[in-house]
């Protein structure tokens, strides 16, 4: 595990794009403690065989959320594209790891570094407590590690993919491997409503932070299957 979390620390050192879904995002000078998180399920220990990153597209979310007082859907500290749902480990076989019961939060001055990646303190406390306590040892290392990860990644303007008639899963894998060279097709997953709204891309590795393929379950809808982007930035 060890080596893992050596490798990905070497991705900071590779040049990255700056916060290209952030439209013009500022920082609150201070921000409350979070409250404790209560688990929505029982703790789940498993070897983690891979990972994925998972970006919401927030137009969408604050859309369907009816949110207009939060950070991310207010518009007072800037519009958001794509951000960091969470960076979750898989399992090779059965459910996934999750609420390793690490006693450690992170605090206020910590979330408030990456609001502009997860414009949710609540989230980002959650995503540690459920996700990140069952593959890294403290708060502030899984959160660095989701950082370094996410700001490898150039995120394609899914706003003016919105407008191309026709749209299609497969012209938004296209716009995100044109963006990113070298990362294999199988490794983009989709999650969309039932209504074929784009709710996340998630992006599949590796146990060694390299993209991997994505499983059926994180896949989702094949390249033919028509797709809608809520707009709203």
């Amino acid at each position: 595990m060890r080596s893992r979390w050596l490798l990905a620390a070497t991705l900071l050192a590779l040049p990255s794009p700056a916060w290209a879904q952030a439209y013009q995002c500022r920082l609150p000078a201070k921000i409350a403690p979070v409250p404790p998180v209560t688990p929505d399920g029982p703790p789940r220990r498993a070897p983690v065989s891979g990972y994925t990153l998972a970006a919401s597209w927030s137009p969408d979310h604050c859309k369907t959320s009816g949110d207009t007082s939060s950070m991310q859907c207010s518009r007072r500290h800037g519009r958001f594209g794509f951000v960091l749902h969470g960076l979750w480990p898989e399992s090779a076989r059965g459910l996934s790891p999750q609420w390793c019961g690490s006693k450690a939060s992170p605090s206020p001055q910590l979330l408030r570094q990456h609001l502009c990646m997860t414009p949710a303190p609540r989230l980002l406390a959650r995503e540690w407590a459920k996700h990140g306590s069952c593959m890294a040892p403290s708060p502030a290392k899984y959160l660095r590690v989701s950082a370094i990860l996410w700001r490898s990644i150039h995120w394609p303007d899914a706003d003016r993919l919105s407008r191309r008639p026709e749209l299609t899963a497969g012209m938004l894998r296209d716009e995100f491997l044109a963006a990113n060279r070298g990362w294999p097709r199988e490794a983009i997953g989709l999650e969309v409503s039932r209504g074929g709204w784009l709710r996340e891309l998630r992006l599949c590795y590796r146990a060694d932070f390299r993209p991997g393929r994505c499983d059926a379950r994180r896949r989702g809808p094949a390249d033919a299957t028509p797709l809608r982007i809520w707009r709203g930035l």
